[in-house]
């Protein structure tokens, strides 16, 4: 979402405060019109970002500027302060998606004041989760935090994080989704040695994520494992007998054709032998009955 799609003139310009750092300007509209921090905006309709509150902004999640100001703290502090008192009804909701967008973003990361800004809204009362979202956009450092910040260890987190005396301490009590998305988020990571933990208790091979896990909800398992560039991760599932023909939901894509077209997704040749590999692997084995 660009600036200029903004039609609201004094949202639009509370925007262009937040992206400058400008507190001051931001102070005077805020005081001016307190609404502001209750108001959505009717556009974009669709996507993580519909319809968003002003305090959303502050992440840059979806990208908009590729950086953040020096003082987004200050910033969302002043949001935060101000959404409290005026927006009540929406206040948890908007913290909350808040520290979603914080922990799952590349900028505020990128930044260096991720973990700042997910302290500030967790302090405000916003609920840390599981942290499978952080972990589903490679921000690893966000999700351990979550955790010591209260959230909830699920077996999928603790497979995404590596941690196997979790892992083993979770399994038992596990139902079918989250040995499905388990196995998933191991397949992502490409860590053959869990992935094989969990066929062994049950994971359902060809199962598809559960929506909203942030894990390629469209493709399996196996599709993950070869997104991964783990030819190891590739070869536990097929020999435990994953599903070589099934297709993504998307793109309709199988395995093999993932393989082929994420050679063409990079110019690392390094990582070309890779899905090379991987490609070479899924050509010489055949569909189990």
């Amino acid at each position: 979402m660009k600036n200029a799609d903004i039609a609201d003139p004094i949202f639009r310009e509370a925007v262009e405060a937040i992206d400058a750092g400008n507190t001051a300007r931001l102070q005077q509209l805020l005081n001016s019109k307190p609404a502001l921090v209750e108001e959505r905006l009717p556009q974009p309709t669709k996507g993580y970002f519909a319809r968003p509150y002003l305090l959303w902004f502050v992440a840059d999640n979806p990208i908009r500027h590729e950086k953040l100001p020096a003082n987004i703290v200050a910033i969302t502090r002043l949001l935060i302060a101000t959404a409290k008192q005026y927006a009540v009804d929406s206040f948890q909701s908007q913290i909350d998606y808040t520290l979603g967008l914080v922990a799952t973003g590349r900028i505020p990361r990128e930044s260096g004041m991720q973990i700042e800004l997910m302290d500030l809204l967790l302090d405000a009362g916003a609920q840390p989760g599981t942290g499978l979202g952080a972990l589903a956009h490679g921000n690893m450092a966000a999700a351990e935090h979550l955790l010591t910040r209260g959230g909830n260890l699920t077996l999928p987190t603790a497979v995404g994080l590596g941690m196997e005396a979790a892992v083993k301490q979770l399994l038992p009590d596990a139902d079918k989704a989250e040995l499905g998305c388990a196995l998933v988020v191991a397949s992502f990571f490409g860590s053959a040695d869990l992935i094989g933990v969990l066929i062994e208790s049950g994971a359902d091979l060809n199962a598809y994520p559960i929506a909203g896990s942030g894990f390629h909800a469209h493709a399996t398992a196996l599709h993950q494992a070869v997104f991964s560039g783990s030819l190891e991760a590739v070869k536990t599932l097929v020999q435990a007998g994953a599903d070589l023909t099934a297709k993504d939901k998307i793109y309709e894509g199988t395995p093999l054709e993932w393989a082929m077209h994420m050679q063409t997704e990079t110019n690392h040749i390094d990582t070309k032998k890779k899905y090379a590999a991987i490609e070479a692997f899924l050509r010489g084995s055949k569909p189990k009955d």
